[in-house]
């Protein structure tokens, strides 16, 4: 059998393959509310065969989207809507599985064909937050730092967000901590200017994400599992860097994390990513090997005999 289509167990959840659907976002939500678009594009990916389909990246409060139009599982109502699509999903032999988001000082931004930067107030836009207050770049709304209240408000969004995750039919959760939103802005020192308890050194700067770790394992079952994505490497020099990616997938391990979904970028404009095929696939191996936690890989991988390769050689060098 092709390593690609070999099962995972994760906890009690069997993967059929080792295909996973990464999320899109679709910027076609209203008021933060899944529709019909929602259920074809997420239901069709897991009619073609997928072991995981995880929908985009879901924001735990209305002040946490990326854009106006994105998804969100901070109400009922929103629930709800999520229960016939994690249903469907369900019904074709695939997991469903959420992807939990704040976009800290990249939200209230627009939807790509809509131009680009803030979303101005009369438009439907919001004050945004972050670890300090830095915009993301020119055209961008300027944050307000979070206090300790307004901490423990995101951690706490999250927890209720799982909880109705679950509720909603959903078996697997992934912590997004990737892509310069809120939990790597805290993570990473050029957009996390603290001196208090949650900035400063490693420890500091990973608090955020420990503690968001720790409170949504605290309401999501044993028997499920729980991934992280991160972004390995901010691509900018004295930024977040695979070292500290490997020790935080060591600790996030010991917290309850079953897979650490390694991508990278997305914290800075001065970003200089060396694209080429497969290009993460090393970080996602490295965090593998020395931190001892399952990885899933992304980014340039077009081309099935290429995803086999990878899987194929775990750990090890594939090209």
């Amino acid at each position: 059998m092709s390593a690609l289509f070999e099962p995972l167990l994760q906890r009690e959840v069997l993967l059929k393959n080792r295909i996973v659907v990464s999320p899109m976002c679709e910027y076609s939500a209203v008021d933060g509310v899944p529709n019909d678009w929602h259920l074809v594009h997420l239901g069709s990916r897991a009619v073609g065969g997928a072991a995981v389909v995880l929908t985009e990246a879901t924001a735990v409060s209305p002040q946490g989207r990326i854009s106006p139009q994105d998804t969100g599982l901070w109400n009922a109502t929103q629930a709800e809507a999520w229960a016939r699509i994690a249903g469907f999903v369900a019904a074709q032999g695939a997991i469903a599985g959420i992807q939990l988001a704040h976009a800290g000082r990249k939200a209230s931004t627009h939807a790509p064909w809509r131009g680009r930067g803030e979303v101005p107030a009369e438009a439907g836009g919001w004050p945004t937050v972050a670890p300090s207050a830095q915009r993301f770049d020119a055209g961008y709304p300027l944050p307000l730092a979070l206090d300790a209240d307004g901490i423990a408000q995101v951690v706490a969004d999250f927890r209720a967000a799982a909880l109705r995750a679950l509720e909603a039919g959903f078996r697997l959760v992934e912590i997004h901590a990737a892509h310069g939103y809120l939990l790597h802005q805290f993570l990473s020192p050029l957009s996390n200017r603290r001196e208090d308890g949650w900035g400063g050194d490693f420890a500091g700067r990973t608090r955020l994400v420990r503690e968001t770790i720790a409170a949504v394992r605290e309401v999501w079952p044993e028997r499920l599992p729980l991934w992280l994505r991160i972004s390995a490497t901010d691509w900018v020099a004295g930024g977040w860097g695979l070292e500290q990616s490997v020790e935080l997938a060591r600790i996030a391990h010991g917290l309850g994390v079953d897979l650490v979904d390694t991508s990278s970028g997305g914290l800075s404009p001065l970003q200089e990513i060396a694209l080429a095929p497969g290009y993460q696939v090393p970080f996602a191996a490295r965090i593998r090997r020395e931190a001892g936690i399952a990885t899933g890989a992304v980014g340039l991988i077009t081309e099935a005999g290429q995803a086999q390769r990878i899987v194929a050689a775990g750990g090890r060098t594939w090209w």
